[in-house]
């Protein structure tokens, strides 16, 4: 490492102020961030010290999807030799699923840092590294069979529309992997829905339909176990099918005090509220179905601990975690109960509950404001 670290001091005064390619600093420090800490500190205005910074906070973020991502490469292959009705070995599973999602995964950071370069160098600043999490997302949330042109455009519009128009990382309002899924949703949807999409190369005589097409359908008998939706034996989005997986990551993002688990928390005290409360009404077959299975169908497990939590899209004050969380566990449920045309619900309550995270907020600060007000007054009576 030392030695490579001479090699990049030596080359690196060509890429500052006044070098022979000043006009790639913003690309050649993206690089050196990579491969080194920075030597470089904040020395004006106001900011904390904290041994923690946006490269490390990714890299745990991604450490720990890293076994959806395993799972989701080996279910892939298991998927598709299940339809064929042939016998394969774990490894020819896992290779199978592997030349399926590496290309994705391939796509998506190549269009989405490409971009990303891009927009550094005309303003001139770093290229932030907010994009190395949305890079693995995007893939995670595909169907194993979309065509890679799609990813790319999505990732595209994701990285635009998502994040650039508002400033960047750290800016966005939406966020930018639930955002390539929305319009791609909305845009194909026929790439995106329906039972051949979930199945890689699906052979015709299998019906390749997820549990929440089948709960939709009113079909729940029809539906897989418990336990099959909870270890993830189920088609579906590349890292979305295994609970079990994203539990995992769930306790890698809360031992390392990244995820928030105020959010999480909420989030399932939301879906099992309003699970139980059709469970109550119970006028058909999908709100029967009992309220925990809503935590491990479709992308709900996934959504709440990467999507949900994501810091710069959702609620920032403590309180407001709670009610974000909350709203999000309620719409998913109600989404997927009554509109059949969107089952997931899980990507559409996210978004939405985006777009009023700062709303939330104003009114947790004003009504903090108000009680310190009506205690200053009462000690000062």
């Amino acid at each position: 490492m030392k030695a490579l670290r001479k090699q990049i001091d030596n080359i690196k005064p060509h890429f500052e102020k006044g070098g022979k390619f000043e006009k790639l600093h913003s690309t050649f420090d993206a690089f050196e961030t990579f491969l080194f800490v920075p030597n470089h500190v904040t020395k004006k205005g106001s900011h904390i010290r904290d041994a923690i910074d946006m490269k490390r906070t990714m890299s745990m973020v991604i450490m720990a999807m890293i076994p959806t991502l395993l799972f989701g490469i080996w279910n892939i292959g298991y998927q598709h030799f299940t339809a064929a009705g042939a016998e394969a070995t774990f490894w020819e599973m896992v290779l199978f699923g592997l030349g399926k999602a590496l290309p994705i995964i391939v796509v998506s950071y190549a269009v989405g840092l490409g971009i990303e370069f891009y927009f550094a160098q005309v303003r001139g600043h770093e290229v932030n590294e907010g994009f190395l999490v949305s890079g693995m997302l995007i893939p995670l949330v595909m169907p194993p069979d979309v065509p890679l042109w799609m990813v790319a455009l999505a990732t595209a519009f994701a990285v635009i529309f998502g994040k650039e128009v508002f400033g960047g990382t750290g800016m966005n309002i939406l966020n930018p992997a639930l955002t390539a899924r929305a319009f791609l949703f909305f845009a194909y949807p026929a790439e995106m829905s329906g039972d051949k999409v979930w199945i890689a190369e699906k052979a015709d005589a299998f019906s390749g339909a997820t549990p929440m097409a089948l709960a939709s359908a009113g079909d729940v008998s029809s539906m897989p176990s418990f336990m099959d939706m909870f270890y993830g034996f189920i088609p579906g989005s590349i890292g979305e099918t295994s609970t079990l997986a994203v539990l995992i990551g769930m306790v890698i993002l809360i031992a390392l005090g990244v995820g928030s688990w105020r959010i999480i928390l909420s989030t399932v005290a939301g879906a099992l509220f309003m699970g139980l409360v059709f469970n109550l009404v119970g006028a058909n077959a999908y709100m029967e179905l009992p309220a925990y299975y809503h935590l491990v169908m479709g992308g709900f497990a996934f959504g709440a601990v990467f999507m949900a939590t994501d810091p710069v899209s959702a609620a920032q004050t403590t309180r407001g975690k709670y009610i974000y969380g909350f709203l999000i566990g309620i719409l998913v449920v109600l989404i997927r109960v009554f509109n059949p045309a969107y089952p997931e619900g899980m990507m559409l309550a996210i978004l939405l509950m985006n777009v009023f995270a700062p709303l939330i907020d104003h009114y947790v600060v004003q009504g903090n404001i108000k009680r310190r007000n009506k205690r200053l007054k009462a000690v000062a009576g």
